[in-house]
């Protein structure tokens, strides 16, 4: 075995897994995971961990994974995250942990994240849980959302001794997790479930169907239900679109509907009364691991799909691993073009797209080249839906409903990097709902640093 090259991870057929939901991406085997551990060089100053935003032991897990000690390398792990086999799968580990591998310099990095996604599984197998705290400290936190930042946040908090509620909008837990990535690339009973319940069998309570700024606020849960500080992860579910004629028709969505109704309500199975729209021809607006997301999930509903983005290929946001599969699955991709109107029927339905082509000139304020527009280059592209995925930003409701928590003009919350702390005494935030949309990774980093703010609060107060 060439240490310079990593152990290839098996894949369903892209032929086959374009026209199922079946996860793509089939892992590795305990033979596989130990080959590929072995190539790591274990370093004294790991730059690993420095590019792993909730800072995980890298070395330390993967070392045990070499000597076949997988539930020691699953309770190293579970030290600093509270969702190991969810970011083993959808972290960007090629920016972040495995863009840092020495290894990387000369040949290819260790595979940190199907390491990660491994270990995660086999203790799911084999029922190993995180070890909870020996015994309660009286405090009582709430945390508002269930995806990534909360999650993370009230396990960490459990983990401590906190009495932790969360508080969630919708009827299943798990925010992004269950409603935003499709199942193809997170099973949700397999292992959102699983890494839910592993955070309940730390102590937290979880409380769904309760919208906080309608059920409750945050002001009632600290005045007058007994909480002693509120992490706010409620994400970023309020989606953008782009204000061109049409995108009122029949047939367009944004893309936050179309997966939520096709993964939080099953709308992809046969015996599930949620239907969906699908299309016999989409086209995606957009080119971030969203857009990539719903153009995968509608050609698996049986559409040619589209992905339009008015940069190029260079330019995806995408992780360059959900272009790969996206391409090889048949989507199709319209690259320097964007809509400039959405074409309607008599009917009020959707019948295309009047789309401009685009080139590149100077940076703009992010770093990277703006798109302009060519004159006299605009054609008509066919097709009978249209998902919007523009990014989206925070619901002003929980702002709304809370007195002295300050906000941008981006509608996101205000709060601390280090910490989380906001404008309200005892009030903390993290993930999405501060930053916009981000990666879920970086939501867990979040979610970490404010139950660190909130240890820090409650044992000075």
């Amino acid at each position: 075995m060439d240490p310079m090259v990593r152990v290839p991870v098996r894949e369903q057929d892209p032929v086959v897994r374009a026209a199922n939901f079946e996860e793509v991406c089939l892992g590795y085997s305990e033979e596989e995971a130990i080959a590929e551990a072995s190539r790591c060089l274990n370093c004294k100053n790991a730059r690993c961990v420095g590019g792993c935003p909730v800072s995980i032991d890298i070395p330390a897990f993967i070392q045990e994974v070499k000597a076949g000690n997988f539930e020691e390398a699953y309770q190293i792990i579970s030290q600093s995250s509270a969702l190991p086999a969810v970011c083993g799968r959808v972290c960007p580990q090629e920016t972040q942990c495995e863009g840092r591998c020495v290894r990387g310099i000369k040949g290819e990095p260790v595979a940190i994240g199907k390491l990660e996604r491994f270990v995660a599984d086999w203790a799911r197998e084999n029922g190993i849980k995180p070890k909870k705290a020996e015994e309660s400290n009286g405090h009582k936190v709430a945390v508002i959302g269930s995806g990534p930042a909360g999650l993370t946040c009230a396990g960490d908090l459990a983990k401590l001794g906190y009495d932790v509620t969360i508080f969630e909008a919708l009827h299943e837990a798990g925010g992004v997790l269950s409603y935003g990535i499709p199942e193809f690339r997170l099973p949700k009973s397999k292992v959102v479930a699983a890494e839910i319940a592993n955070v309940e069998s730390l102590g937290v309570k979880i409380e769904t169907n309760v919208v906080i700024g309608k059920s409750t606020t945050i002001d009632e849960l600290m005045d007058e239900e007994g909480f002693e500080a509120v992490f706010i992860g409620s994400g970023a579910g309020l989606p953008r679109f782009m204000g061109i004629p049409g995108e009122q028709a029949m047939g367009v969505f944004s893309a936050n509907e179309f997966l939520t109704r096709n993964n939080l309500m099953k709308a992809y199975l046969d015996g599930y009364d949620t239907p969906i729209a699908s299309g016999k021809k989409v086209i995606v607006v957009g080119g971030g691991n969203v857009a990539m997301d719903a153009a995968r999930t509608a050609k698996r509903l049986g559409a040619e799909v589209h992905i339009v983005y008015r940069r190029g290929e260079e330019e995806l946001p995408a992780r360059k691993e959900e272009v790969h599969h996206a391409k090889e699955e048949g989507i199709i991709f319209d690259l320097l073009q964007n809509p400039v109107e959405i074409l309607v029927n008599e009917d009020g339905a959707v019948k295309g797209c009047r789309i401009i082509k685009m080139e590149l000139g100077e940076p703009d304020e992010s770093g990277r080249r703006s798109p302009v527009e060519i004159p006299g280059s605009e054609y008509e592209l066919e097709a009978d839906t249209v998902i919007m995925s523009l990014g989206t930003s925070p619901n002003p409701l929980i702002s709304s409903t809370t007195i002295g928590l300050d906000i941008n003009k981006r509608k996101c919350i205000i709060a601390e990097e280090e910490t989380g702390a906001t404008s309200k005494t005892g009030v903390y935030a993290g993930g999405d709902a501060v930053t916009g949309a981000a990666t879920v990774i970086l939501a867990m980093g979040a979610g970490k640093a404010a139950a660190k703010g909130i240890h820090e609060f409650l044992s000075n107060k």
